[in-house]
């Protein structure tokens, strides 16, 4: 899989630090992961350093997930996301057809229901009202309903330490916020990165 990946995704797209493994030559640059302190209320809003939790395996994984595992850096991963945004190519690498990001895109639930449909969320700070899902995305189907400034169509996922994305089809941009809170629910941080983001659109 890390062979494939580097053939025909990463290398293609000139993402040079994306791997399964951080190896010697980089291990300095790895970020820090943090908690959400103990005992802590809402309103101190203090984060514990995560110490060996959050530190470099001691060995490549055995396993290479296909659906997380991966290290990768703001940059690569906004190229990543960059491609999706110009439907499926980027730089005059074509990863994908415009048509295949649109199906992935696009609401798979059952009767284009919304995510609180199916389930519910956990240790995270997002609404699941007025959200799809597509294959390997969140999908916003009503922004009101989502309670959050967006536009309909717009995807995206966010990671467990609080990481988020998302291509907005509409205003035509791609956002990546990168940091390492664990878990996500610690503070509402996508929702409101969503909301100054919008705010500061002016045309």
């Amino acid at each position: 899989l890390d062979s494939f990946f580097q053939d025909r995704i990463l290398g293609p797209l000139g993402m040079h630090d994306t791997a399964f493994w951080v190896d010697d030559a980089r291990v300095d640059r790895l970020a820090s992961l943090y908690l959400a302190s103990p005992g802590t209320v809402a309103r101190e809003r203090k984060a514990v350093f995560a110490g060996a939790f959050g530190a470099r395996p001691p060995k490549a994984p055995a396993f290479l997930s296909g659906g997380g595992g991966l290290h990768t850096t703001t940059y690569d991963y906004l190229r990543f996301t960059e491609m999706l945004r110009r439907g499926g190519e980027l730089d005059g690498v074509r990863l994908l057809g415009p048509r295949t990001v649109k199906f992935m895109t696009s609401n798979h639930l059952p009767n284009n229901a919304d995510l609180t449909a199916i389930g519910r969320p956990i240790f995270a700070e997002t609404s699941y009202d007025g959200v799809g899902f597509g294959l390997g995305f969140s999908v916003v189907l009503d922004p009101v309903k989502n309670r959050t400034p967006g536009s309909v169509g717009d995807f995206g996922w966010g990671g467990a330490a609080s990481t988020a994305f998302w291509v907005d089809p509409v205003e035509d941009m791609s956002v990546v916020f990168m940091t390492q809170l664990l878990p996500s629910s610690v503070h509402p941080i996508r929702s409101e990165l969503k909301r100054l983001v919008h705010a500061a659109i002016v045309s």
